[in-house]
């Protein structure tokens, strides 16, 4: 087996939280125990509800935050220290693509100063190499010229995207950690994202770990996926046959709530109640409480990550036990092929 690009090995990121001056501390694990594997190259997309943890475990692989437990692998090593001459020359190597691209520039600085920020802080060039890369980095993106000197605030929120883009591909990065890159766009400009993601990735050969809760998004660009609950993986697979045969009841009802042309909303398996708070996790596995197939083991055995075959890995006793699902919980509408987002004309 080769080695991994990009190896994350039994992953935990713990947040203590003091309820008072006297108080002892409560533990809050955001991420646990979860281990990927991404190829170069390649596109793993993590999805889940909002605190499932893929945020924090993507900022945990780029060692913005340290590990509480487990190891980060880049190329079969491991990560440096926060901050150490090391870890600088990997984050070159390993960019990040933010939510709020508002909030990821800087509004002070002309988009041209911005972009060409990083080669400065890794001295890659002369001066004039460096104009020229930014000049050419934003043609890529399908910015003008004309952009170069306005700032943050004058631009529409799909030309802030392209230029956060264009930030996080100056560096010619192997890594592309995506959190949530088209979720504040108009579907649209979302479209038009996405696909320039695709075209840049085909053409510069980057890896992505491509972070959102939008199945649909997830599905176009990702080769794998991985599905998370209150911090663990609860289920893997390749896009094309997750979708096609959702084996975990959590996964089944994100796939049954995805829309779909010509789906009745009448049709759809909706998850009941609220994720249950990671301070006070419940016993067992952590979904049994909106599951609804979940049996007596299921409230007291943590399910492990067991090897279905066909490249699928699932953390149900069900599913490992060879035990069967009520197809009830996907229409049949969910394992038809959905089609891929088309962008608008510019």
């Amino acid at each position: 087996m080769t080695t991994p690009l990009l190896e994350v090995r039994s992953l935990a990121r713990v947040y203590e939280m003091n309820r008072g001056l006297f108080a002892k501390g409560t533990g809050v694990r955001a991420v646990d125990d979860v281990s990927l594997r991404l190829e170069r190259g390649d596109t793993l997309g993590i999805v889940g509800e909002s605190g499932s943890g893929k945020s924090t475990t993507g900022r945990v692989v780029l060692g913005l935050e340290p590990p509480s437990a487990g190891d980060v692998l880049f190329e079969g090593r491991p990560m440096a220290a926060h901050g150490s001459p090391e870890w600088r020359r990997s984050r070159m190597r390993m960019q990040m693509i933010y939510q709020d691209p508002l909030g990821a520039l800087d509004r002070r600085l002309p988009v041209a100063a911005q972009v060409r920020e990083p080669l400065d802080i890794h001295r890659i060039g002369n001066a004039a190499e460096r104009d020229e890369r930014v000049g050419e980095l934003l043609q890529a993106v399908g910015l003008s010229a004309s952009v170069t000197q306005r700032y943050p605030h004058e631009l529409s929120g799909g030309q802030r995207q392209r230029v956060v883009l264009a930030r996080a591909l100056i560096t010619r990065p192997d890594i592309l950690v995506c959190d949530e890159p088209v979720s504040a766009l108009d579907v649209s400009i979302q479209a038009q994202v996405v696909n320039l993601l695709s075209d840049l990735q085909a053409e510069l050969g980057i890896a992505m770990l491509f972070i959102s809760h939008d199945l649909r998004v997830v599905r176009q660009v990702s080769r794998r996926i991985a599905v998370m609950y209150l911090g663990r993986i609860v289920e893997e697979g390749d896009a094309d046959d997750l979708f096609a045969r959702p084996e975990h009841p959590y996964t089944r009802a994100l796939v049954s709530a995805a829309p779909s042309p010509g789906r009745r909303i009448a049709d759809r398996e909706m998850l009941q109640g609220e994720p249950p708070n990671p301070a006070q996790r419940p016993s067992g596995c952590s979904f049994h409480p909106r599951c609804p197939v979940a049996i007596a083991r299921c409230r007291s055995d943590l399910p492990a990550l067991v090897d279905l075959g066909g490249n699928r890995l699932v953390a149900c006793h069900l599913a490992s036990a060879g035990g069967i699902v009520p197809p009830s919980m996907v229409p049949a509408s969910a394992a038809k092929s959905q089609p891929a987002m088309e962008a608008s004309a510019p």
